[in-house]
């Protein structure tokens, strides 16, 4: 699954409109238009997005880690509690507590439903076939929101059949179970029949089998679609909802006559319903069937699919609406079979939806190719809705996911959603091998996973089809960035963490589980060897086809294909929390290497810096060539050591940025690096090095190791670099220090200079012309995008508008901009031409500068937007500095209405995040813990505790670093 806010960031531009005057007119040159564009919320880490996000998309009370709490008092009088946290050794709760009995297991299920999408209601009747695998008198399974009916049991050890009326079931709400006590005890080796029918609403919630809404002919209509992961089955059906217990699905949908019907396989019949033989069928599910559509005149059909291979039930899935499709192929190189792809959406988006079609298309045999393994269901769909809480999800057979994740105009195409949707593309099928042939056997291995599905998805395979999307540089901002960002946290968590029940494991499909797994993965691939790492996944995946796995089961793969100990690697990056800053001081023969634990707020207390990582170091040289010489097999798995080097030679540790941890030089050392890496030509170091040092160096600043004037000393030693992707991280970088110091308005004042005068000189790289006489500086940029909106905005005429500008665009006109454009862009998301579109417009509505429209936004928060889209308002309005606070405070004056209106999907998380984790001081951080306390936080405990951090540490930094701070820009600004 790739969350819905995977990748989501707030953009240096909105808040620069000095800016934005000195680099409109290079927009029509496509790296800087990328540039201008792709600083704002994308990626749908929204993450995964969405990218997304997503579900970005990402705290229970019965968190399994120990707790340690210290008073922490800076230099001045501001003190507060700062939470360490440690995995504990050994579970803290009973498996019984939250995992289901053993006794029993599922092999197939039987399951029929009928959906009316005029009442949004919908029932069914499912018969599980069941396995004893320990004596039993009792049976005992999933369900959640369901009205059950009578509960049939029949057994080869029973004389007839035990029926009961669901009031006999004991319902353990909060553990989401039912038990059925049996007249007598099932023996071991012995099988079960359990029918039982239910009946539940199509709710909007976003979760189990849900509604969604589109309009068409001025109505509004409706369509249903499912999204089970991670324990949301059980809300549409009575099953074992866990991934270890697989089972084979025999789907049955009944629907009216002129919908569409899709599951995980092929229909292998589809037929009216007629109630005349109904009435008299001898099968329960048809018997049952007639019962409840008795009197109804309405024409029905009834749709079987073949039966699935077998499958956990988070990627069951099934809808039923008003779809049409567009139709591809793919032949697999394994065997010569060709199987059939689709893409659904609503009629009115179809035309949106080649480019995702094309991407499933191309990379499908390179997976097949890769593992050795052939996909095998008999047809890939992707179904595309309006209502999505992640940002996609990996059904097998049957991927869906938000509109922003798959639809592209292709008359009007945004590099930035293109790669957005190619890269989710790739994801979702990467997880048919990850996930759906080979299953975590517990959601504490959620990486293998989302990790896999990551690094293969959105780097080795797709780097195959799109090359000039230049993603291994892409990775380095998009995950390992991100990862370094939560993973440098006391309230980080480690990526194998301990999911003790439901609350829990909805939260760990964050940064740690996605981005941090697949930077691990990414860096033993690169130790090992790209080759041999693929050989060694393979051998995994084969030796768990359609079963479950443990994180030893893949290092053994790996390891019979490297013949390297892959535990004695890997396990600290994967058991424990946080990352390591490697410091490097020079010694009369070489350099002395040592390692620590990263941490935001500061250099690490002894208790957290217990972990011992083996770091391989990948040292870059100079060969007698004069050529980049890398050293793959030096590995620093102590404390500290020391290697020998000729320092008189130009050196870098982590070459291409490919490990996952931070490097402290000597200021002296690291001005040789960047003055090496700066060069126009020859130089030692790729891009990728650039990057990483760019992104090293304000977050070592704020961790107190460096100073800040440092990091924006090494940044302006780039100011004549050529590659977009560097460019954006500088913007990065720069931003994180504008997002800590964002209440002091002559250093954001100064801030927005320097980053003006860095990025000026553009222009004139890309062949701007302009009169000597003309200030730079002053050109009018704010004016012409001004001009290009009234243009649009009285003309409804968009063609002036590039769509890699378009969020820009909407942004400039909604700060200069009052009522009028208020209501143009509310009108376009409530009918958004496209996903990009919307996504502008909702941004736009957060950007206001007064009052009124900002409360105007609020209302339509509240009132008329779709619960996928908070994601998008926050963001959006935590970018907006006037009213960051106020979003603060308008998120706790209604925060019962939120919890309730996001209750049971990702999306709680995300906002208590994005409400608080832009504010900067002591007293914020106060106030934010105060109105939390007492409150039942057990849905988004570890956000809150991050989003405490991330206060913690700007408050830190700014009490540190602002003299010095103050005292480089200044003397920047007079020197200029």
């Amino acid at each position: 699954m790739l969350q819905g806010v995977r990748g989501c960031r707030g953009g240096w531009i909105q808040s620069t409109p000095s800016l934005s005057r000195s680099l409109f007119f290079t927009c029509t040159r496509t790296p800087l238009r990328r540039l201008l564009s792709d600083h704002h919320i994308d990626r749908a880490s929204l993450p995964a997005f969405i990218n997304p996000s997503r579900r970005s998309p990402h705290r229970p009370t019965s968190f399994p880690h120990t707790f340690t709490l210290s008073l922490s008092r800076s230099c001045s009088s501001h003190s507060f509690l700062s939470m360490s946290t440690g995995a504990t050794a050994e579970t803290t709760k009973d498996p019984n507590q939250y995992r289901l009995p053993t006794d029993l297991k599922p092999t197939h299920y039987d399951l029929t439903i009928h959906t009316d999408l005029e009442k949004l209601k919908f029932n069914g009747f499912i018969t599980a076939h069941l396995e004893v695998k320990k004596a039993t008198n009792s049976i005992t399974f999933n369900t959640a929101d369901l009205t059950l009916g009578s509960l049939s049991l029949t057994s080869s050890s029973l004389n007839e059949p035990y029926v009961q009326p669901a009031s006999a079931l004991q319902i353990d709400t909060k553990a989401e179970r039912a038990t059925l006590q049996l007249p007598a005890t099932l023996p071991e080796g012995s099988t079960a029949q359990l029918k039982v029918g239910f009946q539940a609403e199509l709710t909007g919630g976003m979760m189990g089998y849900y509604r969604s809404a589109f309009e068409q002919d001025g109505k509004t209509k409706y369509y249903s679609l499912t999204q089970f992961e991670p324990t949301a089955a059980r809300r549409a059906f009575p099953c074992w909802d866990e991934p270890l217990l697989k089972a084979t699905f025999a789907v049955t949908l009944i629907s009216r006559a002129d919908t569409f019907n899709l599951s995980n396989m092929p229909a292998e019949s589809e037929e009216a319903y007629d109630p005349s033989a109904s009435s008299s069928a001898t099968t329960e599910p048809l018997s049952w069937l007639a019962e409840k559509l008795t009197g109804s005149t309405e024409n029905w059909k009834i749709t079987k699919f073949e039966t699935t291979p077998p499958m956990s039930t988070y990627i069951v899935a099934f809808a039923n609406g008003p779809f049409t499709y567009l139709e591809s192929s793919y032949k697999s190189p394994l065997s010569g079979k060709v199987r059939p792809l689709r893409i659904y959406t609503t009629p009115d988006v179809i035309h949106q939806a080649q480019f995702a079609l094309d991407v499933k298309e191309k990379v499908l045999p390179l997976y097949e190719q890769v593992f050795d393994i052939e996909y095998p269901l008999p047809k890939l769909d992707t179904l595309v809705a309006t209502d999505f809480d992640a940002g996609a999800m990996e059904n097998w057979g049957l991927i869906t996911g938000r509109t922003s994740a798959f639809l592209l105009d292709p008359q009007k195409v945004d590099i930035g959603a293109k790669k957005q949707i190619a890269s989710t593309q790739s994801h979702e099928v990467a997880h048919m091998w990850f996930g759906n042939i080979t299953t975590m056997a517990w959601w504490d291995y959620l990486y293998l996973n989302e990790g896999f599905a990551s690094l293969m998805g959105e780097v080795i395979i797709l780097n195959k089809v799109f090359p000039e999307f230049k993603v291994n540089a892409t990775f380095i901002s998009s995950h390992l960035n991100r990862a370094f960002s939560l993973d440098a946290k006391l309230s980080s968590h480690p990526i194998e963490v301990e999911c003790p029940d439901a609350n829990m494991i909805n939260q760990i499909f964050d940064s740690l589980s996605y981005a941090k797994a697949a930077s691990v993965l990414r860096m033993l691939s690169n130790y090992v060897g790209e080759e041999k790492f693929l050989k060694g996944v393979s051998i995994y995946l084969k030796q768990h086809l359609y079963g479950s796995s443990v994180t030893e089961d893949l290092w053994e793969g790996i390891k019979t294909a490297t013949g390297v100990d892959i535990p004695k690697v890997m396990d600290a990056w994967v058991k424990q929390m946080g990352f390591p800053v490697v410091t490097v001081t020079e010694t009369k023969d070489g350099i002395h290497v040592r390692q620590d634990r990263f941490l935001e707020s500061g250099p690490a207390l002894p208790k957290d810096n217990e972990t011992i990582w083996t770091i391989p170091l990948s040292l870059v040289t100079v060969g007698a060539d004069g050529k980049p010489v890398v050293d793959n097999s030096i590995v620093l798995d102590s404390r500290e050591k020391t290697i020998p080097l000729d320092t008189s030679k130009p050196f870098k540790l982590n070459a291409g940025t490919v490990g996952v941890f931070r490097v402290l030089y000597t200021p002296e050392r690291l001005a040789a690096i960047a003055k090496e890496a700066a060069k126009s030509k020859g130089s030692l170091f790729g891009f990728e090095d650039r990057i990483g040092l760019i992104n090293d160096a304000p977050a070592l600043a704020k961790a107190g190791l460096t100073e800040v004037s440092s990091a924006l000393t090494l940044i302006d030693n780039f100011r004549n670099e050529t590659e977009y992707l560097v460019w954006s991280s500088i913007a990065d970088s720069i931003e994180v220090i504008v997002n800590t110091w964002w209440e002091h308005q002559h250093i954001v004042d100064l801030l927005n200079s320097f980053r003006n005068k860095l990025f000026v000189p553009i222009i004139k790289r890309l062949g701007y012309e302009y009169s000597e006489d003309e200030d730079i500086d002053t050109k009018d940029v704010v004016e012409e995008l001004r001009s290009r909106f009234n243009h649009f905005l009285k003309t409804g005429d968009d063609s002036r508008i590039p769509p890699d500008l378009q969020r820009i665009t909407f942004k400039i006109g909604a700060q200069n901009g009052g009522q009028a454009e208020w209501e143009k862009f509310a009108s376009i998301v409530n009918k958004p031409p496209t996903p990009s579109a919307a996504i502008a417009a909702i941004l736009a509505l957060t950007s206001f500068k007064e009052d009124k429209y900002i409360e105007q936004t609020f209302n339509f928060i509240d009132t008329k937007s779709r619960d996928q889209d908070l994601i998008y308002f926050f963001s959006g309005l935590r970018q907006n500095f006037k009213y960051r606070k106020y979003l603060s405070m308008k998120f706790k004056e209604s925060y019962d209405a939120y919890v309730k209106r996001t209750e049971g999907n990702f999306s709680l998380q995300y906002i208590v995040q994005f409400s608080h984790d832009s504010l900067s001081t002591f007293e914020d951080y106060k106030e934010t813990e105060k109105f939390f306390e007492g409150k039942d936080t057990s849905k988004y405990d570890m956000t809150l505790k991050q989003t405490l951090d991330s206060i913690r540490s700007k408050a830190l930094w700014i009490e540190r670093s602002t003299t010095d701070l103050v005292n480089w820009l200044e003397k920047k600004q007079k020197s200029t």
